[in-house]
């Protein structure tokens, strides 16, 4: 082509003087580039301008908030055999489904009349302490008995002591008319003696009054003998009295002997029958325990013990029970720097693994496949140089898929403050934290800043479920 007929020749004065002038010009491409370039560099600075939503970003798991929504495993009470499964692994149950049945392998539990044994005897003790209830009121009648035949004995020995007292009496008032008429009669015969002598009475007349004296000096001993022995009864009724008193106490002391070993013996019945009882109670509690049953609805997630006749202990575990509607959870893990600017009750999105997502954290209202949350546990005390965080479901969101299970991984971010993008870009760069909050609200009743970015946090949620 000639150089006057070149395009670039009309554009560019200089072209028609200097030829190598046109071969050195900048292609048309190339300036095209730059004013791009130019535009996509002042689109870029404009955007450094636009809001931009500060989140704490955090991974975990999901968990459930109540621990009886986590799965458990189902331990045996007791020691036992295998000697039956009542489900398979995957199977749903209800609360109180037999899981497994054992059988005992403890000799003291062999006997399959164990608890009608240990009741018949439990009633043969009851009844004995009934019996042993009627000796001790049948002592304890014995006793007042005792008490009250010692009174009457008492009464007549007194009685008698008082007529063997008057018995002395009359003897010696007998004893003295006798002593008299002895006087009397031993004075007469002295004058009978000396009236013999004198010739005045005869032979047969002093032998009269002999005689006579005789017989009254017979009566003056046998007053005597009377009265001694009457005073001889008297000290027998004495004694008697005092005898029947300590005779009647020993009565009385060997009768509260024997109720008193009668009630040790009542109060041991009674030992033993409230451990036979417990023994009872026991065994009944123990016969529930071959069939351990499931705790609450769910579904039996693994089988800990394997086929048919193998041993367990006490406190082993044999089955892992997953409640089948749990209060989920998503359980996140904080860096200490982020941990002041969250609190109870915070807006949190959540992506769930294996649910489809399109996430941007700086503007969660243009999210796709999020769902919400609320802050509502934070550990006090840091776990492996994290803080632990439990969000439930946000009540005023879209409520969290069906599908999810305990134990899958959960992405997180906790909405804060907004603020420009060149802002945010600068943070991270310099490895700054977010911006603090403050409080909920000011002494002035004006809002703080966190309640600012959560109706805002709010609002993007909003927009999305719509």
């Amino acid at each position: 082509m000639p150089f006057a007929e070149h395009p670039l020749a009309e554009s560019n004065p200089l072209t028609g003087r200097f030829r190598s002038f046109a071969r050195v010009q900048t292609p048309t491409t190339g300036r095209t580039l730059a004013r791009w370039a130019a535009a996509l560099g002042l689109l870029a600075l404009a955007a450094g301008f636009l809001p931009w939503t500060q989140n704490i970003r955090s991974t975990g798991t999901l968990t459930t908030l109540r621990p009886q929504d986590r799965p458990q495993t189902v331990p045996s009470t007791i020691a036992g055999r295998i000697a039956r499964w009542r489900v398979r692994e995957g199977q749903h149950v209800r609360r109180g489904d037999t899981l497994v049945e054992l059988v005992e392998v403890k000799e003291k539990y062999f006997d399959p009349q164990l608890v009608q044994r240990t009741r018949e005897q439990l009633e043969a003790k009851i009844a004995a302490l009934s019996e042993n209830k009627a000796k001790n009121a049948a002592l304890s009648d014995q006793q007042v008995a005792l008490r009250t035949g010692l009174q009457v004995s008492l009464s007549k020995a007194r009685n008698y002591v008082e007529q063997s007292r008057l018995k002395v009496n009359s003897d010696e008032a007998d004893l003295v008319a006798v002593r008299n008429d002895y006087t009397i009669a031993q004075r007469q015969q002295e004058r009978q003696e000396e009236l013999y002598k004198q010739g005045l009475k005869s032979l047969t007349e002093l032998e009269q009054r002999r005689l006579k004296f005789q017989e009254t000096t017979a009566k003056l001993q046998s007053a005597e003998n009377k009265l001694a022995a009457s005073r001889q009864a008297l000290r027998n009724a004495q004694l008697e009295l005092s005898s029947l008193s300590a005779e009647y106490q020993d009565k009385l002391a060997k009768s509260e002997s024997d109720r008193r070993s009668v009630t040790a013996y009542q109060f041991d019945t009674e030992g033993q029958i409230a451990k036979m009882r417990n023994e009872l109670a026991n065994l009944n509690i123990r016969s529930g325990y071959y069939q351990i049953t499931a705790p609450q609805d769910g579904y039996v997630v693994r089988a800990l013990k394997e086929g048919l006749g193998e041993i367990v202990k006490e406190g082993e575990p044999i089955v892992t029970v997953m409640p089948d509607a749990p209060a989920l959870a998503a359980e996140l893990y904080v860096q200490p720097m982020d941990i002041p600017l969250l609190s109870v009750g915070r807006k949190v999105r959540l992506q769930f693994d294996g649910w489809p997502a399109l996430v941007f954290s700086g503007w969660p209202g243009t999210s796709f496949g999020t769902f919400g949350g609320v802050v509502a546990v934070i550990d006090n005390i840091d776990s492996q140089g994290q803080y632990r965080v439990l969000v439930t479901p946000d009540p005023d969101q879209e409520p969290w898929p069906k599908p999810l299970r305990v134990g899958s991984g959960v992405y997180g971010w906790a909405l804060l403050d907004d603020v420009t993008i060149w802002y945010e870009l600068w943070r991270q760069v310099n490895g700054f934290p977010p911006d603090f909050v403050g409080a909920p609200a000011g002494k002035d009743g004006k809002e703080g800043k966190a309640v600012k970015s959560e109706k805002k946090a709010g609002y993007s949620t909003e927009e999305e479920s719509k």
